[in-house]
């Protein structure tokens, strides 16, 4: 799955182009240049998202889709607690109309994440509140009507997280922890 390449050293980058295209916020592009506080933070928020199914790709007949949006739900957590433990230096951009880590994780949250959690959260609960006993959660997801929009979504949401994750990277100054056949099989 994830693997860890042999040189991960990346020189210490001054500052980032940043171009992430969230859907309910528009495009972001500009200019980050983070401090050391933001490169630990970077890190942190990074091995967490690498390691979740919420930028490794859900193919179609695996995993839960309950899991899957637990993982990303858990995102807020985590980012929450790293933004806390850097507090404010981490959210201060240095320059006018520039971007810092604070800044991207919580429009990541609020426009990416929450809204797809915000709709799929009832409507899955919904449909599981009407399992019948006698059938596991995989088989009684799989006769779901509306499994492949919820997938497409997911999937969608997976390529923002992972061209977030790349600049995450980036700032820690670290090669991406996957390889491009990895990123290519998604």
């Amino acid at each position: 799955m994830l693997k860890l390449l042999e040189d991960n050293k990346m020189p210490k980058l001054k500052s980032i182009e940043v171009n992430l295209n969230i859907p309910l916020f528009g495009g972001i592009k500009g200019t980050w240049e983070p401090n050391d506080k933001e490169r630990e933070a970077a890190w942190e928020l990074y091995v967490e998202l690498v390691t979740r199914i919420s930028v490794v790709e859900l193919k179609r007949g695996e995993g839960i889709l309950r899991e899957a949006l637990n993982s990303i739900y858990s995102l807020f957590e985590i980012t929450r607690e790293i933004l806390r433990k850097y507090g404010p230096d981490v959210a201060k951009p240095s320059k006018e109309n520039e971007y810092s880590f604070g800044k991207l994780s919580l429009i990541l949250l609020n426009y990416q994440l929450r809204p797809l959690l915000s709709k799929w959260h009832p409507l899955l609960q919904e449909y599981e509140a009407k399992k019948d006993k006698d059938i596991s959660i995989k088989e009684h997801e799989d006769k779901w009507k509306r499994i492949s929009e919820l997938r497409e979504e997911l999937d969608k949401t997976r390529e923002i997280l992972m061209d977030y994750s790349k600049h995450l990277a980036k700032v820690a100054s670290v090669v991406p922890l996957y390889t491009e056949n990895e990123e290519n099989k998604s």
